[in-house]
């Protein structure tokens, strides 16, 4: 074995694709992207974060339980008759999983349709524009490097009501190399597609 394939092994044992479910359905989600991720021979780790009422470590490498996270964002969300993702929040403890040098988040309605390892080449944060407001990105799947400073700030930034303008700062901004490399997969499927795989 040559020394770069030793070194590419070892950054691979130190990367996660990473979902939450804070709910019964979102942690049907979650294991059906844990499903397709082992289907489709991922190499990376897979993680769940969940809340204190759900358990599930027969798919994942590692279930870790979180504290839910609340924007408390009521007028935004009733706009978008979407109260329910207020708890969406919660994904920012993926910015505590240290142990790993760098993840993938993948939202627990998201459906992996081939091998998606190569997300780990791109930068953090990698995430596809959101369809409805092009200069905020889409949370439900993004390439990033777990760092504590980075939780600190996105917290301090929540309680400011300025989150969304956090990664405009040329220190942590959005990667725009790999904005246009097409990724299988599919955003946003209802629980009555997905619970039967």
């Amino acid at each position: 074995m040559t020394s770069q394939c030793l070194l590419t092994d070892i950054h691979k044992a130190h990367q996660a694709f990473v979902t939450l479910a804070t709910t019964d359905a979102y942690c049907r989600g979650s294991l059906v992207v844990g499903k397709c991720l082992r289907k489709h021979g991922t190499t990376r780790k897979l993680v769940v974060m969940v809340s204190p009422s759900i358990s599930r470590e027969d798919i994942f490498d590692e279930v870790i339980v979180v504290d839910v996270l609340d924007s408390r964002d009521s007028a935004h969300l009733s706009w978008l008759k979407r109260p329910e993702l207020g708890v969406t929040f919660t994904k920012i403890h993926c910015w505590t999983l240290t142990h790993y040098t760098k993840c993938v988040f993948l939202d627990a309605d998201t459906l992996v349709l081939s091998n998606v390892d190569e997300l780990f080449e791109r930068e953090e944060l990698s995430a596809a524009p959101d369809p409805g407001w092009p200069d905020c990105f889409n949370s439900g799947v993004f390439v990033f490097r777990p760092s504590l400073n980075t939780y600190l700030q996105l917290l301090e930034q929540a309680d400011l009501q300025k989150l969304s303008t956090f990664w405009e700062h040329p220190s942590h901004g959005i990667s725009q190399t790999s904005r246009n490399r097409p990724v299988k997969l599919l955003l946003g499927i209802p629980t009555e597609i997905w619970c039967h795989i």
